[in-house]
């Protein structure tokens, strides 16, 4: 794919912020139904730490980046435009903006307008500040069992609590190991209930008290989890719940209703992702948390096909008024 060199201009049915599995799936269904499309992609998928992404039927084991380069030569086919830069500004105009009412800002110094806009700019993951977390994220420190469980199988893990919600985290990676700590860190032991002691030594996993200092990597390998008072136990995979941060600066700028959840803030949506600003979609994890690269996908193309059903009854309604 030849990605857009020359800025954007002029006006586009629909403009896409993010060009994860969520905007390039609305990209392809909108550019298949020949509405002018952009895509403006900051190039900062969450996955990027990943050398590999799994159960997406036909891409199961491919790495993201090729994923997203696939992607792309995809919506190009169907005249699809995608320009390499951020939004850093968008808003809504009610008068004075024909039928066009978004102006979108890049970094670049750009601007373009369009009738439809679709939010896809993801979440980020905030780690804890245990020493040695943050770079083995994707690695041998991981998030999700369902992303990376078959391939650490049988592997000894070590679940980091984060809260006594890491109990259910280590309840779930035990389906893939029958060696589980859950290691309490800051948690008191006392912030568990009977219930949750109950069900982790049915599920054999071992809980382990005290503050985690760090990792214990050797020959850039995670070999062992090590404790304040000195201890460390030999594990190879370690598991952590990060803090999804919901990148939400352009919904709020455009005055979205948000409602809170367990996992943060994220805009009151319908079925297909249809915000409550006029003319405003979003999908992926800007919508919602946990969600897939499949269910970020299947956003997408949800969002794009009712986008399609709104600009054409809203172009026969104004051929019918004239």
């Amino acid at each position: 794919m030849t990605e857009k060199k020359k800025s954007p201009a002029g006006t586009y049915d629909v403009i896409v912020v993010g060009g994860g599995a969520a905007g390039l799936s609305a990209a392809l269904v909108l550019g298949r139904a020949r509405l002018r499309t952009l895509v403006v992609d900051a190039g900062e998928p969450r996955n990027t730490p990943s050398e590999h992404m799994q159960g997406y039927l036909t891409r199961d084991g491919m790495a993201p980046a090729e994923f997203l380069a696939l992607g792309r030569e995809e919506i190009a086919r169907y005249g699809v435009e995608l320009v390499r830069d951020r939004v850093i500004d968008v808003s809504r105009d009610r008068a004075g903006a024909g039928d066009a009412p978004f102006a979108v800002r890049l970094a670049g110094g750009a601007g373009a307008r369009a009738r439809r806009l679709v939010v896809t700019t993801g979440l980020r993951d905030e780690l804890p500040a245990v020493p040695g977390v943050a770079e083995r994220f994707g690695r041998d420190v991981l998030h999700c069992p369902f992303c990376h469980g078959w391939e650490v199988r049988d592997e000894p893990f070590g679940v980091l609590a984060a809260g006594p919600q890491s109990v259910h985290q280590a309840l779930m990676v035990s389906r893939w190991s029958a060696d589980v700590r859950l290691f309490l860190h800051t948690v008191a032991e006392e912030e568990l209930s009977d219930d949750d002691l109950r069900r982790l030594a049915a599920a054999g996993v071992g809980v382990v008290p005290g503050e985690v200092a760090g990792l214990r990597i050797e020959d850039d390998r995670l070999t062992g989890v090590r404790l304040a008072d000195g201890a460390t136990h030999d594990r190879t995979v370690v598991f952590v719940a990060p803090k999804a941060v919901p990148q939400t600066g352009l919904m709020e700028r455009l005055g979205a209703e948000f409602q809170e959840t367990p996992f943060g803030a994220y805009p009151v949506v319908d079925p297909t992702g249809r915000t409550t600003v006029p003319g405003v979609w979003t999908a992926g994890n800007a919508m919602g948390f946990a969600e897939q690269v499949v269910h970020a996908a299947s956003g997408g193309y949800r969002a794009a096909t009712a986008i399609v059903g709104d600009l054409l009854m809203s172009d026969l309604d104004t051929a019918v008024a004239e």
